[in-house]
């Protein structure tokens, strides 16, 4: 073995280490705040404001959980997002499936511009939308209710979710639905029975990009519900803080059980996310 291989070989464990180390670093930035507000959902309500940097505190407690669940409405804040997250999730990825074959395998007037103002629409802030869905709604009748929150986080999603699938689409060979298309199937059929199980993994991007972002949001339903029962829960643990004195621990004990639903997806949907992302961008 000569010199310079020995030299290569050692600069490229010095290179992988050094990518490791940087990736544990990440890794535990990103861990370490849930790990704190764990620790702060289990201390005992006089040791709230410690400086202790210990993740497991001294005379740790789920008092804060029990209270959380006997003396508020979190259940119930709980099933309205989980009812509001899978509806948005499901008519979003939907009408996106649909819209997004349309402009993958179809020619039409207006095809270009159409995907240019739907990347356009993610521009805008969302704060500024806030005033057009509020007159919308309210001139539809449904405010306060659960079907207003939900078209309302229905449409925000879509662009996004339409530019993921039209572009895993146009990576699908066209063959498969010409031959379809010639054993008699229809144009339709062809895009249940061979399009829409092939884009199992973009189709699992969008529903994890369209659950996460409405189970996150707080601004629309902020506007939209007003009514304690009917609540998301973040609008419910809001409500924990007082002008004068904040719930911390039951603040994190719930911040802790929000997460449960949100990282079961997650771990569901996991191994299709590096496919459904890549293969999504392969084609514009």
């Amino acid at each position: 073995m000569n010199k310079e291989s020995v030299v290569h070989k050692r600069k490229k464990a010095v290179k992988y280490l050094l990518i490791h180390l940087a990736l544990i670093a990440a890794a535990a930035a990103c861990v370490y705040p849930l790990l704190r507000i764990l620790s702060v959902s289990i201390r005992p309500g006089d040791k709230l404001i410690s400086t202790d940097l210990s993740l497991i505190p001294d005379g740790a407690t789920f008092a804060a959980y029990a209270r959380l669940l006997k003396e508020t409405l979190f259940l119930r804040w709980l099933w309205n997002s989980l009812l509001i997250t899978v509806s948005t999730s499901f008519i979003g990825v939907s009408l996106a499936s649909t819209a997004a074959y349309a402009f993958s395998r179809f020619r039409f007037a207006g095809k270009r511009s159409g995907l240019v103002l739907l990347l356009s629409t993610q521009m805008i802030p969302a704060g500024m939308l806030i005033l057009p869905l509020f007159l919308m709604i309210m001139k539809l009748g449904l405010m306060n209710t659960y079907l207003g929150i939900i078209i309302a986080y229905s449409v925000s999603s879509l662009p996004f979710s339409i530019w993921i699938l039209k572009g895993y689409y146009d990576t699908i060979p066209r063959s498969l639905e010409e031959a379809a298309l010639v054993d008699g199937t229809s144009q339709l059929g062809a895009f249940y029975r061979i399009i829409l199980p092939l884009s199992t993994p973009a189709l699992s991007i969008a529903f994890l990009f369209n659950f996460t972002t409405a189970w996150n949001e707080y601004l629309v339903a902020r506007v939209v519900l007003f009514s304690s029962q009917q609540y998301t829960w973040t609008l419910g643990l809001f409500e924990l803080q007082g002008q004068y004195i904040t719930q911390w621990g039951m603040f994190a004990a719930g911040s802790m059980l929000v997460t449960a639903p949100v990282l079961a997806v997650f771990l569901y949907s996991s191994k299709w996310l590096i496919s459904g992302l890549t293969l999504g961008s392969v084609k514009g």
